[in-house]
């Protein structure tokens, strides 16, 4: 792999810091791409190249990925794992927050990938590999948004698939459950920023204390577990085009393809604790 060339949006932590050190490893040349460069300092001592990019602004993209092929000449692989979660109710929750998720976790993926398509088709070779999560498939409460966005690339991500298989790239959708990064702090974090005298203060409390619990904390699962399935994505032959992976991912997308919805809805609100108003 010695030739190939990956980029890895929101490498700064977590899952994106965990894959481009895996992709490094396995003789990728790597660009760790994250709004801040000062954070990605580890990885660039171990010499994987970093680069700053706001995945929300258009001016960022076009420079990244023109300095990546400038430099190396090509790109075979495309992470794109930034992104973030801001659960709160529908009623509560702003409009301008609602579109800046779909910005972050839904364009910005899209648009990076309308970049690197032309290069990748120059090659008649190349690999997207978007990082949804189980989140992608199942519902909770207080998700709309964040469920959302993540439902909308699963099937951005479909639809794509068959359009560039015959230029010879493959889409492969990376779905991680309860992973230990900074995500779970954000989205409590934001959730409470919408409870002051919200009618769903209840079930804000209740959902904020799951995502901040001990508990939450022990049943997750490493980053590594995620990179180490975009590692096998990057490199099989003929990849899965789904990778459901980390604490809770496979049986809980299996729950929700088997039970009706209204006993999957008493089934999640039962394990969130007390949701009711």
């Amino acid at each position: 792999m010695s030739n190939k060339v990956a980029l890895i949006t929101g490498a700064s932590s977590g899952i994106g810091e965990a894959a481009a050190m895996e992709l490094h490893a396995r003789g990728f040349t790597v660009y760790g791409a994250a709004r801040r460069v000062e954070r990605m300092s580890e990885l660039a001592e171990r010499g994987i190249r970093t680069i700053a990019m706001d995945v929300t602004d258009e001016d960022s993209l076009r420079a990244g990925v023109d300095r990546i092929v400038a430099e190396a000449g090509r790109i075979d692989v495309l992470v794109n794992n930034a992104g973030y979660g801001s659960y709160g109710p529908v009623e509560d929750v702003t409009l301008d927050e609602a579109r800046y998720q779909f910005e972050v976790n839904v364009f910005g993926a899209a648009r990076l990938t309308q970049l690197v398509l032309p290069h990748m088709r120059a090659h008649r070779s190349g690999r997207i590999i978007n990082i949804t999560s189980m989140g992608g498939r199942i519902h909770t409460p207080l998700g709309a948004w964040y469920h959302g966005t993540k439902f909308a690339l699963e099937g951005f991500s479909d639809s794509l698939r068959m359009e560039v298989r015959p230029f010879g790239i493959d889409v492969v959708i990376v779905e991680p459950g309860a992973i230990r990064t900074e995500w779970s702090g954000i989205a409590a974090d934001r959730l409470r920023k919408v409870s002051g005298g919200s009618a769903y203060a209840a079930q804000i409390a209740s959902m904020a204390g799951a995502l901040e619990s001990e508990s939450n904390a022990r049943r997750s699962s490493s980053p590594s577990v995620v990179a180490r399935a975009i590692g096998r994505a990057a490199t099989s032959r003929r990849p899965r085009t789904r990778y459901p992976v980390g604490m809770g991912a496979k049986p809980l997308i299996l729950t929700r393809r088997v039970l009706p919805d209204r006993a999957y809805d008493a089934l999640i609100g039962r394990a969130m604790g007390s949701l009711g108003a």
